[in-house]
C-alpha cells in the first residue's frame, strides 16, 4: 500500500482528494492537515510515502512545511508533491529548491493525480514538460557564465551521460533506449548518481545538471 497524507487549507479539496485516492486499492490516506504546522506534525507522526501539499496555507505555508519535512532525516522516504491553484514559475522554483519531488495544478485530471502519487512513491520525479522547461530556464538563468563542475568529479563518463539525459527529463526507459541499456541498468546508474551527489530524487538531479552546466556542455548536442 502507498500511504498518502493530504495538506490543504480547504476541507472540500482535502475531501475530494481523499475520495479519489481511497477508491484505488493500492492507495491509503493516513491523514489530513489544514495548516503548514499541522502538515509537518502529521507527516512526522505517520511517515507517509507521499504528501499532497498545498502552497497557500496558514500557520506555515506549504513551502515552509516542505523544507521542514525534507530537513528531517527520519522522513527521507517521504516524497512531496506540491498541488496548487496556479502554475506560477516562482512557486515551482521555490518548491523544487525546498525539496519537492513533483508539482501539479489543482485542475489536473483525476487519473493524472493518481498516477502522480504512484510515480513519486516509486522515486521518480513528476513535472509536466512545460513546467520542467520553465523551471530549468529559470535555474539556468541564475547561473554564472562558468558553472561549478567540481561536483561532477565523482561521476564516471557514463554517469555524466546519464545525468545529462535526466537533466533533459528522460525516464529510465528513455535513457535505456538512448544509451542502448536495459531500463534496470539505467535505473541503477540513476540511483548511483543520486547517491554520489547526495540528491534526494530525480528532480534534484535535474537542477544539478543545469547548475553544473552538464546539459549545456554538449553531451546531447
Amino acid at each position: 500500500m502507498i500511504r498518502v497524507a493530504i495538506a490543504d487549507d480547504q476541507q472540500l479539496i482535502r475531501g475530494g482528494f481523499r475520495s479519489l485516492l481511497e477508491a484505488e486499492p493500492d492507495l491509503e490516506v493516513v491523514g489530513e492537515a489544514g495548516t503548514g504546522r499541522d502538515a509537518v506534525a502529521l507527516v512526522t507522526r505517520e511517515k507517509p510515502d507521499v504528501v499532497l501539499m498545498d502552497i497557500r496555507m496558514p500557520d506555515g505555508d506549504g513551502l515552509w512545511a516542505t523544507e521542514q519535512i525534507v530537513a528531517n532525516p527520519a522522513l527521507a522516504s517521504t516524497h512531496i508533491v506540491i498541488v496548487t491553484t496556479f502554475e506560477l514559475d516562482e512557486y515551482v522554483a521555490q518548491a523544487i529548491r525546498a525539496g519537492a519531488s513533483g508539482f501539479l495544478v489543482k485542475d489536473t485530471e483525476p487519473v493524472e493525480l493518481i498516477r502522480a502519487v504512484r510515480v513519486v512513491a516509486g522515486g521518480e520525479a513528476l513535472l509536466s514538460p512545460s513546467v520542467t522547461k520553465r523551471l530549468l530556464e529559470r535555474v539556468a538563468g541564475t547561473l554564472n557564465e562558468a558553472p561549478d563542475t567540481s561536483a561532477l568529479a565523482v561521476l564516471t563518463d557514463r554517469e555524466r551521460e546519464v545525468l545529462a539525459l535526466v537533466g533533459h527529463g528522460l525516464t529510465n526507459d528513455e535513457i535505456g533506449r538512448k544509451l542502448f541499456l536495459s531500463p534496470l541498468t539505467a535505473k541503477t546508474h540513476v540511483s548511483r548518481i543520486m547517491s554520489k551527489l547526495g540528491a534526494r530524487d530525480r528532480v534534484q538531479l535535474v537542477v544539478v545538471a543545469y547548475e553544473t552546466g552538464i546539459v549545456r556542455a554538449g553531451y546531447l548536442e
